[in-house]
């Protein structure tokens, strides 16, 4: 039976009513994203239509999860907010603190010594106030909730940029920040710029080596990393009911990599299949009753382009397995001749040393399974892996039930390490080097999401590669970038030439899931005698104190930082080793922007201090303009902030005192962090401007005191050679989020509302 039932019927019970006043203010057929959306309106019933990319909406999520990471900022912040208990249901999963180092048994011992202190405020906290809890080796957060939680049709939100992966299962699921989920945890709407929508119609089947992963693989190389931004990506065609419900997960999850809002597909006879196999069928009887509004309706799939800002089209027949990478996940090659010219054109070490399947993208047990048969076969032809090999099941339900039908001793047998039911290496928790930086140039391929610099191992040198399960395992067996299992042989042990067979895999356990514990512990009814302790001495906790609010008027603010080119919320706050401090916030502030890479010197952590003209890191130089009361301001090219849905990203920098974020453009959900936080988040209005701001500028907001949505703000930029530019510069606060800015953050505004 599935967890709250009686909500997820609620849904249902009010969809029909709800999406046919939609139509009938639309005045057209819907697509599957805009029945959800506006299913879901705070106000009820629609009485308009929205207009895409323009009007911000205020939404009312069924539910929201919360990962190990982002919880412990995220419940530090509802602490604050006068509240007893969550206004919807909520869970937290443990699955980011788990360092993968020597095997699965052994690295959750290790991360329930070094992080028992998170482990236990994160369960005392849930249990006080009403939130489900997944105990560290439950699983991965968005295979935990897919197999669990998800539902058609449904509306929820999560602390971490692939809650998307919940639209394998017919959600709008979107990646927020904590501050987001504090609204909705604390009874409040939830506010999104209505989003534009962009469909992809999939003809087709999959066949042979081509996997679900190519399907997003290919939409990342025509949309590339922001061009998702401000919308829904919605799948349908018969090549997505082809698919299994898994799979669709896998391509919503990457979703988050091209910048969209969300990603989803329409219910179908393989969502039925999953939602029963994973003991749901409440839910699936539920969802046939009202399955015409889980999906478009058919005149918009018939003609797509009346009804999307923009249509894809792929042909699943045609499409061939691919690799993307390195450092960006929308650089797509295909196997084969064109991987090896671009690998010698580019000097991309040519060798493999690691394959790792699992992430939330690809660790379902379709995924091991047909990973498996690979492994299978190179036992069977008297291969042994080239690359070294490491595998994160995505649940204790997979693992459980893949260890019991014999698919990980296959991987056992080629000598693979099976980590824990975690992210992993995905985040960067991989001890795979002593020293990181001074680790030399390589190349790895892995079933991730995200292949930034340094993201998987702190190595910047490390050239990694996102791929399917299935061709990760390949190309782990032949240790070669330039392998394609299609075309090319290997060399057993006996010396003799053998090809791999195309993977095989199921869908669906044959013999059905099956799990000893879960890992999960409901929350006491009445949490009031739960007692939540804080040392004042934590070097992983700190009990938040409101940010003061930054004022109308800005003058003589220094430059903190030019960020030159790429600069994600892995540059900004990094992960790996800092995940320890993502609960205290002064700490972790000494990673900010230490990835970024300063315009001035090309270096890292290397910015000049206009009070005393040394050179110093980011954080101590942010520091020393704060204690000497001067504001800073940080300077950053397009897409800034893409990546993760980390909030710490925006608490940092402002925790630090910079009061304003100037960039070509932003990536969706940091720009919002900024914006809860306080902050002013702004655009140039003349992206040449950029190359005005020069090392030893101030800056001198002229007219901050008539901050009103719609309306430029007019900067002076003045040079240490006496002479000034004036820019202009754009910006998306509505007059709710002027109001959080006034008030110093959205989270001071929650208590002041609550205290009235």
């Amino acid at each position: 039976m599935a967890f709250d039932i009686d909500m997820i019927k609620k849904v249902y019970s009010q969809m029909a009513e709800r999406v046919e006043a939609a139509r009938k203010v639309v005045g057209k057929p819907l697509t599957l994203s805009e029945k959800i959306l506006y299913s879901h309106l705070w106000d009820g019933n629609p009485t308009k239509a929205f207009a895409r990319g323009k009007d911000y909406v205020d939404f009312a999520p069924d539910r929201i999860a919360l990962q190990d990471a982002t919880a412990q900022m995220a419940l530090l912040q509802f602490m604050q907010a006068g509240k007893k208990k969550v206004a919807v249901p909520t869970t937290t999963h443990c699955d980011h603190l788990i360092q993968a180092k020597n095997g699965a048994s052994m690295d959750l011992q290790s991360a329930l010594n070094t992080s028992n202190e998170v482990f236990n405020f994160l369960e005392s906290v849930s249990n006080k106030y009403g939130l489900g809890f997944w105990k560290p080796g439950a699983g991965i957060i968005h295979q935990v909730v897919l197999e669990n939680y998800a539902f058609p049709g449904g509306m929820m939100i999560g602390t971490d940029s692939h809650t998307v992966n919940a639209g394998g299962l017919g959600m709008v699921a979107i990646g927020v920040g904590g501050a987001d989920a504090v609204d909705v945890m604390a009874g409040m709407a939830w506010e999104l710029k209505f989003p534009k929508l962009i469909g992809v119609r999939l003809t087709g089947k999959l066949s042979g080596w081509t996997a679900p992963k190519d399907v997003i693989l290919r939409v990342a190389d025509i949309l590339t990393v922001k061009g998702g931004t401000g919308a829904i990506v919605e799948y349908f065609g018969p090549g997505a009911t082809s698919m299994s419900c898994t799979g669709k997960g896998t391509i919503c999850n990457m979703g988050a990599e091209i910048g969209a809002t969300t990603s989803t597909f329409g219910y179908d006879d393989s969502m039925e299949r999953y939602l029963r196999a994973t003991d749901r069928a409440d839910v699936a009887d539920a969802a046939n009753k009202v399955k015409d509004y889980l999906t478009g309706d058919a005149e918009v799939y018939a003609n797509p382009e009346q009804y999307f800002d923009q249509v894809i089209d792929i042909n699943l027949s045609e499409l061939g397995p691919l690799l993307n990478g390195p450092f960006t996940p929308d650089l797509s090659t295909p196997v084969g001749k064109e991987m090896t010219e671009k690998a010698k054109a580019n000097d991309w070490p040519m060798k493999v040393e690691w394959g790792l399947i699992g992430s939330c993208t690809n660790s379902s047990y379709e995924d091991l399974s047909r990973a498996s048969s690979i492994a299978q076969q190179a036992l069977d032809k008297g291969l042994k892996t080239k690359a070294e090999f490491g595998i994160n099941p995505g649940s204790e339900q997979v693992r459980y039930t893949a260890d019991r039908d014999g698919i990980l001793e296959v991987f056992e047998k080629l000598d693979a390490k099976i980590f824990t039911n975690a992210c992993g290496p995905c985040i960067g928790q991989w001890a795979r080097y002593e020293d990181p930086k001074n680790a030399p140039k390589n190349s790895i391929v892995h079933s991730f999401n995200r292949n930034f610099a340094k993201r998987a191992d702190g190595n910047p040198n490390t050239h990694a590669f996102v791929a399917s399960p299935e061709l990760t395992a390949a190309i782990a067996i032949a240790g070669r970038l330039d392998f394609n299992p299609l075309t090319d042989k290997l060399i057993n042990e006996d010396g003799q030439e053998v090809m791999l067979d195309e993977p095989t895999g199921w869908e669906l356990p044959p013999k059905g899931f099956a799990v000893d514990d879960n890992g999960y512990l409901e929350p006491k009814e009445d949490g009031s005698g739960v007692e939540v302790k804080v040392a004042s001495d934590s070097e992983r906790l700190q009990l938040l104190e409101p940010f003061t609010p930054i004022g109308d008027s800005i003058t003589g603010a220094k430059l903190l930082i030019k960020a030159f080119g790429k600069c994600t919320t892995d540059h900004i706050s990094m992960a790996g080793p800092w995940l320890r401090f993502r609960g205290h916030l002064d700490n972790i502030a000494n990673n900010t922007l230490i990835g970024a890479v300063n315009a001035f010197g090309k270096k890292t952590n290397f910015v000049k201090n206009q009070l005393t003209g040394e050179f110093g890191g980011v954080p101590d130089t942010a520091r020393a303009y704060k204690t000497a009361g001067v504001k800073s301001i940080v300077v950053g090219d397009h897409n800034y902030g893409e990546g993760s849905s980390r909030e710490h990203a925006a608490m940092q920098p402002r925790h630090l005192g910079v009061a304003a974020v100037i960039v070509k453009s932003f990536a969706r959900i940091h720009e919002t962090n900024l914006k809860k936080q306080g902050m002013l988040g702004l655009t140039f209005d003349n992206e040449s401007d950029y190359d005005l701001i020069q090392e030893d500028d101030t800056f001198n907001f002229l007219d901050l005191n008539e901050f009103a949505p719609g309306k430029q703000l007019t900067i002076e930029l003045a040079h240490a050679d006496g002479t000034k530019d004036t820019i202009k510069v754009n910006h998306t606060y509505n007059q709710s989020q002027i109001d959080w800015f006034n008030e110093g953050s959205a989270l001071n505004l929650i208590k002041k509302e609550n205290a009235a």
